[in-house]
């Protein structure tokens, strides 16, 4: 696949970032659901990740490689989550854009 960087190794070959897939943010390979999706869950929301391979469907050892490259990548996650709070804050100071379902009508 061109335009795919992945990691060196068997494990973190399964995390993969290609420009037409999530902005390029790196994710399980194979699927749409990227590595801080699963950091969040796990250590954020504090679900086991036994639970979080269950609910999307995966391979529990592609959640712990998931989250071994987010532990292993600070600046890169440090960069989506300023991304991704710089999204939110320009959505919350903008009234046309809808942050809820209390936004819809």
């Amino acid at each position: 696949m061109s335009g795919t960087k992945s990691g060196t190794g068997t494990s973190s070959s399964r995390i993969v970032s290609t420009e037409d897939v999530l902005g390029g943010k790196p994710r399980i390979v194979g699927t749409r659901i990227g590595v801080y999706f699963i950091h969040e869950r796990v250590e954020g929301r504090g679900l086991e990740p036994q639970t979080v391979a269950d609910r999307h469907d995966l391979d529990v050892a592609d959640v712990y490689r998931a989250l071994a490259y987010y532990h292993d990548h600070p600046d890169e996650m440090a960069m989506i989550e300023g991304k991704r709070e710089e999204r939110r804050e320009n959505a919350e100071s903008n009234p046309d854009v809808a942050t809820g379902p209390g936004d819809v009508e």
